[in-house]
């Protein structure tokens, strides 16, 4: 195909798209107007040169090319006109196919561009800087490759070292290697516990427990109303303390004073004395049953909750009602303390935790990833993480604004208590009298414990209402429904060979929360 032959062929499909326009603009306003087809091809001759003539050597793309030619009317009814030859093998002239250039010579055959194979068109398109949507579409395809390569999808029936890869910038990249999903890094091995000894003496279920600073002795509180001071190392009852009307839920021995501070279902909180073992403040304001106390590990303050929905703040000297914490709305069923921000945390029955604003006295972040009532609360001793209990799951927290870290899952029950020690031992405790031991980092369960209940007691009460570590966090100690207070302690005998770590490299399944 000539040159001109070329310049014919396009100045037909314009004068088609003009006369078209024409056609209408006469059909619309019914005043024909003749129009000289030999003028106007020169008009739009110079035209052409002028404003279309840099692109005139630009190559026909595929799609148009596969369409096959046209003939008969065009689209919008008007009389079919010859179309240039679209075949395969048809020469395209510009008006500057090559460069001039010194050393350049311009010949028949350096004037004539022959048609690029589609290969060549590919690879002149991939020459040209990377467009935004071109960017975009690759990174799509590359993520529909993912997803189909993880659902099983054709990729998998080639080997895998076909890879996709992806042209960007006129380079190849590295190939789109499959990503592994992640896995669970191995758990460090941690021996077994066993039940060491059984402490009995309470008359009602056992429910709170807190171990004094010297590691010498422990306090639990009871369904009984009283409270019992107990030798750690032997195991017997020092003292009892009454005073309580009912269900003593919390107990926590200061740091900082020789007090023992007490609240119960009776609505009271109590601080004793126990260089005289006797009340000697009252902290009046719960509106319903008190369920749990903390206290501040480096200012004289007391936190409170209670089924009231509240939470309090007392300062311990005075006997002040500092802040009353308000935004659950729901029973308040556990709080903890630390020095560092947020220095109040609360678990709900309306299923969510709370940060809370000490200073302010108003909530700092809610967390609402639990499906049901949270009633343990636990911080990890040197990590700046906790972890919370519920019916749906175990899940641990990052401080200082709650980000979520991951589920512990397989605790089926509804846990009241956690416990956890400096060497990454975190214990739940739940209704059905079972007790889970967990790696902290990978949330591994390593252990599973279900003691026997005391003779006597009927199999239903074997609920694990209270745990604690002690002071040296060799021991664990227990609060029970069938009355008693249970010991464990590590065993000593274990080995990473008689009791191996049962872990596979398998893929980690991290619940959504």
């Amino acid at each position: 195909m000539t040159e001109e032959v070329q310049k014919h062929s396009v100045h037909t499909l314009v004068f088609r798209s003009l006369k078209r326009t024409h056609d209408m603009f006469v059909s619309d306003h019914a005043k024909p107007i003749a129009l000289d087809e030999q003028s106007f091809k020169m008009k739009m001759a110079v035209k052409m040169r002028t404003e279309y003539g840099p692109v005139l050597h630009m190559p026909v793309l595929k799609e148009g090319r596969d369409k096959g030619p046209l003939h008969g009317s065009d689209p919008y009814g008007q009389p079919g006109y010859p179309l240039p030859d679209t075949g395969p093998d048809y020469l395209v002239t510009g008006t500057h196919p090559y460069p001039s250039a010194p050393g350049v010579a311009l010949t028949a055959d350096t004037q004539m561009l022959k048609m690029p194979s589609e290969a060549g068109v590919h690879s002149m398109a991939l020459a040209l800087p990377p467009s935004q949507a071109r960017q975009e579409a690759s990174r799509t395809a590359a993520s529909v490759a993912d997803i189909h390569r993880h659902a099983g999808g054709a990729e998998r029936s080639q080997p895998p070292q076909h890879a996709l890869s992806l042209m960007e910038g006129g380079t190849k990249t590295s190939a789109l290697v499959p990503r592994k999903a992640p896995t669970m890094p191995k758990p460090q091995w941690h021996p077994p516990w066993k039940l060491y000894r059984v402490i009995s003496g309470h008359l009602g279920w056992v429910r709170s427990i807190a171990v004094e600073p010297g590691n010498q002795w422990f306090v639990t509180g009871s369904a009984d109303r009283t409270i019992k001071i107990w030798d750690l190392a032997s195991g017997r009852l020092k003292l009892s303390l009454t005073g309580h009307i009912s269900t003593v839920r919390g107990v926590a021995v200061s740091t900082r004073s020789p007090y023992l501070f007490s609240c119960g279902e009776d609505k009271q909180v109590k601080c004793w004395d126990l260089e005289y073992n006797k009340v000697i403040r009252h902290y009046h304001g719960h509106l319903s049953a008190v369920y749990d106390l903390d206290l501040h590990p480096t200012i004289d303050v007391l936190v409170t909750c209670s089924r009231d929905a509240t939470a309090r703040v007392w300062d311990i000297r005075t006997k002040a009602n500092v802040h009353t914490l308000s935004g659950h709305t729901n029973t308040v069923a556990t709080v903890k303390c630390q020095s560092a921000e947020p220095q109040v945390i609360t678990g709900s029955h309306d299923t969510t935790i709370r940060l809370w604003d000490l200073i302010a006295g108003k909530t700092r972040a809610t967390l609402t990833n639990h499906k049901k009532s949270v009633r343990a609360l636990v911080l990890h001793p040197r990590q700046y993480t906790f972890a919370s209990g519920s019916p749906d799951n175990i899940k641990q927290w990052k401080f200082p604004d709650g980000n979520f870290i991951q589920n512990l899952s397989g605790h089926n029950a509804i846990i009241n208590t956690l416990a956890v020690n400096s060497d990454g031992v975190l214990v739940s405790g739940a209704d059905n009298g079972t007790i889970h031991m967990w790696d902290w980092r990978t949330g591994y369960n390593f252990q599973r414990i279900h003691a026997a209940v005391q003779p006597g007691s009927l199999d239903s009460e074997s609920g694990i209402f209270a745990c604690v570590f002690d002071q040296s966090e060799s021991r664990l100690i227990t609060a029970e429904a069938d009355k008693t207070i249970k010991v464990y302690k590590e065993d000593d005998t274990a080995t990473e060979e008689s009791h191996p770590v049962n872990w596979k490299p398998e893929i980690l399944k991290r619940k959504r929360f």
